[in-house]
């Protein structure tokens, strides 16, 4: 019966939330149902949510109501972060037939019955404390790169975050089976793997439902650069307490793990840090930053920033923007604070009004425009590996270097999936950088 029924699915957030929903995906196949995109009609529409600011909140209902306009018939499921945190409010939008938290979330097919409309959506959430243990995911759903679970949950308490709320403590997957999801995927021909989770170098705490560390983040980067088959691992976001210079050692001499890091920084003022309880201090990510480019002098440097925490006065904020301006970093994520229920933030003094924010956080856009060119620019007349991604956009296919470099050529569906040499040459009026082939092919 399950062979007839179509499921789509909507990812909102993180690299972690899709390879979850890639995870859970799989699980409706292997039951026999018949995925299909999220703008075609489907029986049951499966939505995974994320509630790390406002706008994704807001942006639930309007995906909710998408998925309506298909078949105003259809199963809608709401996963994930928002899920957790407010499953009652999420289950009172109209059409939403299912709610699932934390724990549940992993089950979802098994709470299925009919597929009849409910007329107020039905709650299945558990008790954040008891999302302590750990479920493996990773997502294939892209021909080129997977990003792969190795780490959940989150024991930092920073003052501004929901996420240990929506997903509990910090806990790992055990070494031995993120060492065999990293092999399944190298034998689908997937040549890319990111590394992801909330909060990865805290990896190994909790590994096997104990709180101490049985492994290290470095111990697990180690152990994937031996893995057969695969072509990059890349990083994602970690904190800057937490990468040591023994893993920026290990990464500038890995033939594997490409040079490009994502490091979170938030503020730039030590005195904002201090509110957020962040656990570094200015200094310290000036030392990380630095290390890296001592010894990969090429290294792409990606930053987060958070624009009007409450107390971010003019002069702080224009601390934060001429230490970013300094900085030898390459482009910046930049979220604008919003009020997050059950946070400390919340109550703080010194709000900052909106409008303050949005001018802000359009300033911190800017400058991430002139240092991504800068870094562009800094790139030309470079030789890099190119892996080519299988969208045809406009015309033009587009690929990232190993240092996150984006470039573009006419479209070509023989490089679909590919890893070539080119030499850098020009930046396009996209902002795009092209190039011309060098003569060997690293990978077919």
């Amino acid at each position: 019966m399950n062979a007839e029924k179509k499921v789509a699915f909507y990812t909102l957030g993180c690299k972690l939330n899709f390879s979850e929903t890639s995870t859970i995906a799989r699980n409706f196949v292997n039951e026999g149902f018949n995925r299909v995109e999220f703008e075609e009609k489907a029986d049951i529409y499966v939505i995974n949510t994320c509630s790390v600011t406002e706008n994704a909140d807001k942006r639930f209902k309007t995906i909710v109501k998408s998925a309506l306009k298909q078949n105003e018939e259809a199963f809608l499921i709401a996963v994930g972060c928002y899920a957790q945190l407010k499953p009652e409010e999420l289950a009172a939008i109209d059409g939403v037939d299912l709610v699932l938290g934390a724990t549940e979330k992993f089950n979802v097919t098994s709470y299925i019955n009919d597929l009849a409309k409910n007329t107020t959506g039905e709650v299945h959430s558990c008790e954040i404390e008891d999302a302590d243990f750990y479920v493996g995911s990773y997502s294939i759903g892209d021909r080129t790169r997977a990003f792969l679970k190795v780490q959940d949950g989150c024991d930092y308490k920073c003052t501004y975050c929901t996420i240990p709320l929506a997903r509990g403590i910090s806990r790992s997957d055990t070494l031995e089976n993120v060492l065999k999801n990293a092999s399944e995927i190298s034998k689908k021909g997937i040549k890319e793997i990111v590394l992801t989770g909330v909060n990865i170098g805290d990896y190994g705490k909790g590994e096997f439902g104990n709180k101490k560390h049985e492994h290290t983040f470095l111990e697990l980067v180690k152990e994937l650069d031996k893995v057969d088959g695969i072509h990059r691992l890349r990083i994602s976001s970690i904190e800057p307490n937490l990468l040591k210079d023994e893993t920026i050692n290990f990464v500038a001499n890995s033939e594997t793990f490409v040079p490009h890091f994502h490091i979170p920084l938030q503020s730039g003022s030590d005195v904002l840090l201090k509110k957020m309880k962040r656990r570094y201090l200015r200094q310290t990510y000036t030392n990380r930053v630095q290390r890296i480019k001592e010894v990969m002098p090429n290294a792409c440097i990606g930053v987060d920033v958070i624009v009007g925490f409450p107390g971010e006065t003019d002069e702080l904020f224009l601390e934060t923007y001429n230490y970013l301006s300094e900085l030898d970093i390459s482009y910046l994520h930049v979220f604008t604070y919003s009020e997050r229920a059950n946070t400390e933030a919340v109550l703080m003094e010194g709000v900052v009004p909106k409008n303050v924010r949005t001018k802000r956080s359009k300033m911190l856009r800017g400058l991430s425009v002139k240092k991504r060119r800068a870094f562009y620019e800094s790139q030309l007349t470079n030789t890099s590996s190119v892996l080519f991604e299988s969208e045809n956009k406009e015309g033009y296919i587009h690929g990232f270097t190993e240092n996150y470099v984006k470039v573009k050529t006419p479209w070509n569906p023989s490089l679909v999936n590919t890893l070539h040499k080119v030499k850098l040459t020009n930046i396009d009026e996209d902002g795009l950088v092209r190039f011309n082939f060098e003569n060997n092919i690293v990978v077919n």
